[in-house]
């Protein structure tokens, strides 16, 4: 079926903003809309399988109206690797860890010095921790206030070579759909579950205009993710936020300048509701014991929800609805382009493949030469190190390897192959194989050694508390749910293989502005989705 989306306009107005395009890179589009907002959402832990098992069961729901005006991708993958990261940066640079180079919130960098190293002085290489601990918190029960702690940060030489923190988006090498909109006269807005989200700011620090960022993980204090419940409590704030956003103010409700040229936020709760292994195991959360003691995930191979999931794809999908009654009470639903997707998906879906042996590095220590041979030593030695030059171990259901001696590559890359029964290996990504896919590790500071991808269902973690985690290759990990939705578009599904990184070239050339203002989509060849512009063609159904 032909799609007609979108006539845009050379010039895009916004409620106190003047939006000036700078490149035309649609002008052929029909369809009479002009689209001068975007609203992205990320449904963390949303697989191609929640979307039509859920639509098709609830055809009044707000995924259904999205849906049944727009082109559904049920084969969109997230590039690997599929931690939260490298998938929302999919999503809003449109590469992968090739251009932007970052893998895991929690990772390893060669390049930068531990937090109370202020002088950058000695050998470099260190812990590169972006996540829940950088906040800054108060109270005896600890509250973030959430803002990053600029002392938590490790250092790093600037390109001047001052010593100074390096902070979520000094980290990224190319930039944003917030900056490009942004100099393009746009207003941008987000919302995300740590500070750590700063890094949507792109390399400028400057992306995004109101960003929103309330912790969803407090150390030491309430962790809302032990909770489908608590954690709908606290996505329902980044909720409240867009809401306001719509209406053109702020994410707090105050005045602002106009309804966003891009804008949008993450879902933290299906995510939540896939992983746990028991819902509220520790009698944390007492704002609703609904689901206490109940299992999460799913129920069989063919992606049932639990209660605890079923609330959490309720709850989401009702706040997609107040979205749409919002947009289309201020009289801009025609011209918005809505768009769902994930940072990533989750594994496995059926319980049956549940395996948690440990946590990598343990499995390897448990080797009977673990003693004695060197490259279990080398593992051993990285796993163990908690700060300076000394290598890492990162796993979920992945494993990220940065060795402390690089020469041991290749010998350590045998050693986990010739164990890859005892280690539940799939496949060791090191040497030529690696730099096929990534950045030389021998010339870029981030890129890990080595990359080990288990058995599909295994989980390197011991932990009773989670039966299903993100970070990996697997096909439960990157084929995510991504519908692009608006009211002058014909519902389809095509089944292509497309990227979730292709979002980000889409939403800027329905925006009017020139995909190639990108560095990833120039780096990578990004090009936009199939069937959403006046001329496409090819073979969905």
């Amino acid at each position: 079926m032909k799609q007609k989306l979108l006539a845009i306009a050379l010039s895009i107005g916004l409620i106190g903003t003047a939006f000036s395009v700078s490149a035309r890179a649609n002008d052929q589009l029909g369809g009479g809309t002009e689209i001068k907002h975007v609203l992205l959402i990320s449904v963390d832990g949303l697989h191609a399988l929640d979307v039509s098992n859920y639509v098709a069961t609830h055809p009044n729901s707000a995924l259904a109206e999205l849906a049944g005006h727009g082109v559904t991708y049920s084969n969109a993958r997230t590039p690997a690797n599929s931690d939260s990261f490298p998938g929302l940066l999919a999503l809003v640079t449109g590469g992968s860890s090739i251009s932007h180079g970052l893998f895991y919130d929690v990772s390893y960098n060669r390049g930068i010095f531990d937090p109370t190293n202020t002088t950058c002085s000695g050998q470099p290489g260190n812990m590169q921790v972006f996540d829940e601990s950088i906040d800054k918190y108060s109270g005896n029960l600890p509250v973030s206030l959430n803002i990053i702690d600029p002392t938590a940060l490790p250092n790093h030489l600037d390109e001047n070579g001052k010593c100074v923190r390096l902070f979520p988006h000094n980290a990224m090498k190319s930039n944003t759909i917030f900056e490009v909109v942004k100099a393009n006269g746009g207003h941008t807005a987000w919302a995300d579950k740590h500070p750590a989200y700063d890094l949507v700011n792109g390399p400028s620090g400057k992306g995004v205009d109101d960003l929103y960022t309330p912790e969803i993980t407090n150390v030491g204090g309430l962790d809302n993710t032990v909770s489908v419940v608590c954690t709908v409590n606290n996505d329902a704030l980044k909720v409240q936020g867009t809401l306001n956003e719509i209406k053109g103010l702020k994410h707090d409700g105050t005045p602002g300048p106009g309804v966003p040229a891009v804008f949008g936020m993450n879902f933290q709760e299906v995510s939540v509701g896939q992983k746990l292994a028991k819902d509220n195991f520790d009698g944390s959360c007492a704002a609703d014991t609904t689901f206490t003691g109940r299992p999460g995930g799913y129920k069989d191979g063919a992606g049932t929800p639990t209660d605890v999931l079923a609330y959490a794809l309720q709850e989401t999908d009702q706040a997609l609805g107040s979205m749409i009654q919002a947009l289309k009470a201020q009289r801009i639903y025609d011209s918005t382009l809505f768009i769902v997707s994930s940072k990533h998906g989750q594994s496995p879906i059926n319980p049956a493949k549940v395996n948690k042996p440990g946590h990598f590095a343990d499995l390897v220590a448990a080797l009977p030469d673990a003693n004695t041979n060197p490259a279990a030593i080398a593992i051993a030695n990285a796993a163990n190190c908690s700060t300076g030059a000394c290598g890492f171990v990162q796993d979920d259901d992945i494993a990220l390897i940065w060795l402390q001696d690089q020469s041991q590559t290749d010998a350590v890359a045998a050693y986990l192959n010739a164990n890859a029964a005892a280690l539940f290996i799939e496949e060791v990504m090191a040497g030529a194989e690696l730099k096929l896919k990534f950045r030389d590790p021998l010339k870029d500071a981030a890129t890990p050694d080595i990359l080990v991808q288990p058995q599909y269902g295994t989980i390197y973690t011991g932990s009773s508390k989670k039966n299903a985690e993100h970070g990996g290759f697997s096909f439960g990990d990157t084929n995510v749910g991504l519908i692009v939705s608006n009211p002058s578009l014909s519902s389809r599904v095509v089944k292509t293989l497309v990227a979730t990184s292709q979002v980000a070239a889409s939403i800027l050339k329905a925006l009017g502005i020139d995909p190639n203002e990108l560095e990833a989509v120039r780096r990578e060849g990004t090009t936009v989705l199939p069937f959403l512009f006046t001329g496409d063609g090819g073979g969905g159904q």
